[in-house]
């Protein structure tokens, strides 16, 4: 009888997991022969994908399980992905494993290993890791977790046949004992504890007994929850568990471990373990590609040569994105702006009235096509060339050279990558936060992710300058110095990003820095067309529908706001001319103010909202040259002072909309929120207040003299 006719046996259920881009997807394809992605990009509705395979004349189901660094629940990435493996929901967890960069990926395996037994470790890029001149002892490595190993090269297909044998012989023959690091006495005496409670409870226990202490240190409520909902078992069922498991969080407090320290504690330990066994496992051959590894790492990583190189390369990506952006952007604006005349056209055919097509049309849809014309062409050129660097393996190097900076502000270096991400969108920024374990340092960066400019102030920033500090530069000389300039002003936000850190870190949010590894991973060629195909649609079309959503409501507000008359004057000119006298402290006027208030949705609207309001329009405006721009600026009593302070507003002030609902969803505070909206505004206007008084004071001396 043919195998393939015989009957199976019952199915077994595989979860794959693993960190964002160590071939998880190409893993899961090449098992099943399903050609899927499963998006991890923030933003992404959470899903994982399913397939299916055939062994021994077994089904088994894989599930791809979300990309994730770790278990901490910090995103729904992760709270969907660990309670999927601590809900039990599969036979045994397949855990994929970068071999370019073992540690960063043990830290993963641990914290599953924790929670579960049935875990097979999957080394995938083996033959990558072979022409970097490393090499991997799967069995070392396998001794040291006491998990079975497999190693892979998912792309030939090399392995996959050892992954088919082991994973079957796992959901065969489940493990008993998992693997546990071992933490800080204080921490495993409370793990002790925690354990006899429960070992002598009438309950029946979903998890290991310290696999449930450990989950219950690490989130209590969160803990109770998912057994209520997965085993339905209540841990809380009796009053003298909830006052022994509330002693045992008191000792913990009474030693200094908050949840904060708490979460440090474990996350640091992890990483030592992880680092610990992959020092083990790897070793480095001197082959002629390491050799060429090592000497690019000398170029990058002295500091002689890496500060200068990482400043150059910060002011060739901005050269590029300037320049490259003028002509898509003005054909983006014709187009839309064309698109403005028929509907126009249409409005008055089927017979809108005149106050509504305006409303609609000239509000809402206007600010809309600006929004796309400004912001789309620099993020479709900077999120490119972003993530070549980052496919490239730079970013890490950028992380290396300003690592020490960040950890005199008591923070993390991977602070580093977050802030770069910024650049592009300090939404994206924020999201990027989730790679730093540390709850105390992921807030310090996502609160100060919005000091560096996103490229929705780039038009400001870029205008103020070429306007009021290039003089008769033009061609190459014009795009050369303003990409400088720029990259000046960047320079300055990144020194305000350290300071700001070190004051949260030194007051509402003091802590000991968490260990932090920086792993350095090897060169790449970067794969070009797929960076651009992933920058487009996982990162600048995502960016730009959230923006998209809050400019639209934004573009009716403003319309509003300079149409609705109170007497004489619009309500636009009413509230300008009551900001005005606090913003003469800042060094402009209240049409600046008003504008920026009225330009949170989107910060690219600022500008055309300060035209509109000189010009008594009543709508948004934009001019042919930066020349007539200049001229109608000065007219309203604009100078070099007053360019520079309104450059400084703009770097040092609340984050756009997008970002704070960015930042409510990853924080899930209010408070925290408030906090990321009020503290950047606070600098920004004793920032301004300073550089005005000083300005005021120099102009007095001069006057004496």
């Amino acid at each position: 009888m043919n195998t393939a006719d015989m009957p199976l046996k019952a199915n077994k259920t595989i979860a794959l997991a693993g960190n964002p881009n160590v071939g998880k997807s190409t893993v899961f394809n090449a098992l099943t022969g399903m050609h899927q992605h499963t998006g991890n990009w923030a933003g992404k509705t959470v899903g994982n994908a399913f397939g299916s395979y055939r062994f021994e004349n077994r089904q088994y189901t894989l599930v791809d399980l979300p990309g994730t660094y770790s278990l901490f629940a910090h995103s729904k990435e992760e709270e969907f992905a660990g309670e999927y493996i601590t809900a039990g929901k599969s036979d045994a967890v397949a855990v994929v494993c970068d071999a370019t960069c073992l540690a960063r990926s043990l830290h993963l395996v641990l914290q599953i290993a924790e929670r579960t037994p049935n875990v097979l470790v999957c080394v995938n890029l083996m033959d990558e890791a072979k022409r970097h001149g490393l090499e991997i002892d799967l069995e070392e490595l396998s001794l040291r977790l006491s998990l079975p190993v497999v190693g892979l090269s998912a792309r030939s297909g090399k392995g996959l046949s050892e992954f088919r044998t082991a994973a079957a012989e796992i959901c065969k023959t489940p493990r008993e004992e998992a693997f546990y690091v071992e933490y800080p006495a204080a921490v495993e005496a409370s793990i002790l504890q925690l354990e006899g409670i429960f070992a002598g409870s009438a309950e029946k226990l979903p998890l290991s007994a310290r696999a449930l202490a450990l989950e219950l240190l690490q989130d209590e409520t969160g803990t109770v929850q998912l057994c209520r909902k997965h085993f339905g078992t209540d841990l809380y069922a009796h009053p003298q568990t909830v006052a022994a498991v509330a002693r045992v969080f008191a000792e913990l407090r009474e030693k200094g471990f908050d949840k904060i320290r708490l979460e440090d504690t474990f996350s640091g330990s992890i990483d030592r373990a992880a680092k610990d066994i992959a020092d083990s496992a790897v070793t480095e051959s001197p082959k002629k590609r390491k050799r060429v590894q090592d000497a690019l790492d000398r170029l990058f990583l002295e500091r002689k040569t890496g500060v200068p190189i990482m400043l150059l390369l910060l002011l060739l990506v901005f050269w590029i994105t300037i320049v490259g952006a003028n002509y898509p952007s003005e054909a983006l604006s014709a187009l839309l702006f064309r698109i403005q005349d028929y509907l126009l056209l249409f409005c008055d055919k089927i017979g809108v009235s005149p106050w509504l097509r305006d409303m609609l049309v000239l509000g809402m849809y206007r600010v809309l096509a600006w929004v796309v014309a400004v912001m789309l062409p620099p993020m479709a050129i900077f999120f490119p060339l972003f993530t070549l660097l980052e496919d490239f393996g730079y970013l890490p190097r950028v992380a290396f050279h300003l690592d020490h900076q960040f950890r005199k502000a008591d923070t993390c270096g991977k602070q580093a990558l977050t802030m770069c991400m910024g650049f592009g969108c300090n939404a994206v920024g924020v999201t990027g936060c989730r790679i730093i374990d540390s709850p105390r340092e992921r807030l310090v960066a996502m609160l100060t992710n919005s000091l560096v400019p996103c490229n929705g102030r780039f038009p400001t920033l870029i205008s103020i300058i070429t306007m009021f500090f290039l003089g008769a530069a033009s061609g190459f000389a014009a795009s050369a110095l303003s990409s400088l300039l720029l990259t000046v002003t960047i320079v300055f936000s990144v020194f305000c990003t350290f300071a700001i850190s070190k004051f949260l870190t030194t007051t509402v949010l003091r802590g000991v820095p968490s260990a932090f590894t920086l792993e350095l991973p090897p060169y790449r060629r970067p794969q070009v067309l797929k960076v651009i195909v992933r920058s487009v649609f996982d990162r600048t079309l995502f960016v730009l529908g959230r923006a998209v959503s809050v400019a639209a409501p934004a573009g009716l507000v403003i319309w509003l706001f300079a149409n609705l008359h109170i007497g004489d004057n619009t309500l636009l000119q009413i509230c300008a001319d009551f900001l005005d006298p606090f913003a003469r402290l800042l060094g402009f006027d209240g049409v600046v103010l008003l504008a920026f208030i009225l330009g949170m949705p989107a910060n690219e609207i600022v500008f055309p909202i300060i035209i509109m309001a000189y010009m008594s329009s009543g709508s948004i405006l934009e001019f042919d040259t930066l020349q007539e721009l200049r001229t109608l600026l000065v007219a309203n009593g604009w100078t070099t002072a007053t360019a520079i302070s309104v450059m400084l507003f703009s770097l040092l002030h609340w984050p756009c909309a997008t970002t704070l609902l960015t930042i409510k969803k990853e924080t899930k505070s209010v408070k925290w929120t408030l906090v990321s909206l009020f503290l950047p505004t606070a600098v920004g206007i004793c920032t301004c207040m300073a550089f005005n008084g000083i300005v005021r004071l120099v102009s007095f001396l001069c006057e004496v003299l």
